[in-house]
């Protein structure tokens, strides 16, 4: 097929694709307004072809490719969604698109409500009473909220606690992230049933515990059922219990995962609610704590007051900034959009 060749293969002398528009700046000689020694002598070596050809030959291209729009598209234990095109259309917009990050509070009203809004249905879903947005990925998220953990044990002189207690079962990156934050890695084997063992959880736990990090459903699917007991061999313990919402679809509004005695959550912005995922990118991950975390979250935060929003930089015991500016802003605006047209009834069964 002849659009099966490259581009440079399709290529005739004296084809033209576009008419240049009537000089309309100084005509002088290239080489009077440039330097000889920075000019190019060489030929390009563009290709000659028509407008159809290069609208043909990468439409063709276009169609070898493969991803959310041709098929289904899993992507390692991820739960993938489709990224609806009006989402792209909601980010384009240029009060949103060409908000620059410096610009004052006084005219970022719109965007400083979008990302309120969005952070307090995120912890509507979760059970969460805090959050942040700033982490630009689930493996960010995932180092965010053990940080915070750090960060809480470390202000409560709890120096001792060096341990992560990670499942067999738990989402792969979360040893990594563990061990990144400083911590040593306890992995705890799955029972039988693939759940965790009750037991070898009590075994583990100690006073050196700094927390747990789980997905649930785990990485085989499976719900873990005992989760409040498991919550509660923890906290017991001393220790903060962590959820990684890789597979948080299957539960979306079904149940909270603060409900469950979760201290800390993230979300996959990208897997969980729509937008772009892999090479798609860039990805997103909400970052929520319950009350008595909220100290420890990275600045700024987004506040309400006095109907107007701001940003805030008044977190006590906070870990600092985990991303230029405040995120991945055109990603929240596509979650946004999705969590609007979706509502809590259309979240639960997407």
């Amino acid at each position: 097929m002849k659009y099966d060749k490259l581009i440079f293969e399709l290529s005739k002398p004296g084809k033209v694709g576009h008419k240049l528009p009537k000089l309309d700046v100084c005509d002088k000689c290239i080489k009077e307004l440039i330097p000889e020694d920075l000019l190019n002598d060489n030929d390009i070596n563009l290709p000659e072809v028509s407008e159809h050809d290069v609208v043909r030959h990468f439409t063709n291209l276009s169609n070898k490719n493969f991803g959310v729009d041709t098929g289904f598209y899993p992507l390692g234990s991820c739960t993938m969604k489709y990224n609806p095109k009006i989402n792209e259309a909601m980010a384009s917009l240029k009060g949103f698109s060409g908000l620059h990050p410096n610009i004052s509070e006084e005219y970022a009203q719109g965007a400083l409500r979008l990302m309120y809004e969005l952070g307090t249905s995120l912890n509507e879903t979760s059970g969460m009473d805090a959050c942040t947005l700033q982490p630009a990925a689930g493996a960010h998220g995932e180092i965010t909220a053990i940080m915070i953990f750090k960060a809480y044990h470390e202000h409560n002189g709890d120096f001792k606690r060096d341990k992560i207690i990670v499942p067999d079962s738990a989402h792969g990156t979360n040893p990594a992230t563990a061990s990144m934050a400083g911590y040593k890695i306890i992995e705890i084997k799955s029972g039988n049933d693939g759940l965790i063992d009750l037991e070898a959880l009590k075994a583990a736990v100690g006073e050196d515990t700094a927390g747990l990090m789980l997905t649930n459903p785990n990485t085989l699917g499976l719900f873990e059922h005992e989760i409040k007991a498991i919550s509660k061999i923890v906290h017991d313990a001393g220790g903060l219990v962590y959820y990684d919402g890789a597979n948080a679809n299957a539960i979306l509004g079904h149940v909270r995962p603060g409900d469950m005695g979760f201290d800390a959550i993230h979300y996959n912005l990208h897997k969980t609610f729509s937008t772009p995922h892999g090479g798609g990118g860039p990805g997103a991950g909400y970052v929520g704590c319950k009350d008595f975390l909220k100290e420890f979250l990275p600045v700024p935060i987004v506040i309400k007051e006095d109907e107007k929003y701001k940003l805030s930089y008044d977190v006590k015991h906070t870990i600092g900034k985990m991303k230029d500016f405040y995120g991945h802003f055109g990603i929240l605006v596509r979650a946004y959009a999705y969590v609007l047209a979706l509502g809590s009834d259309g979240l639960k069964v997407a």
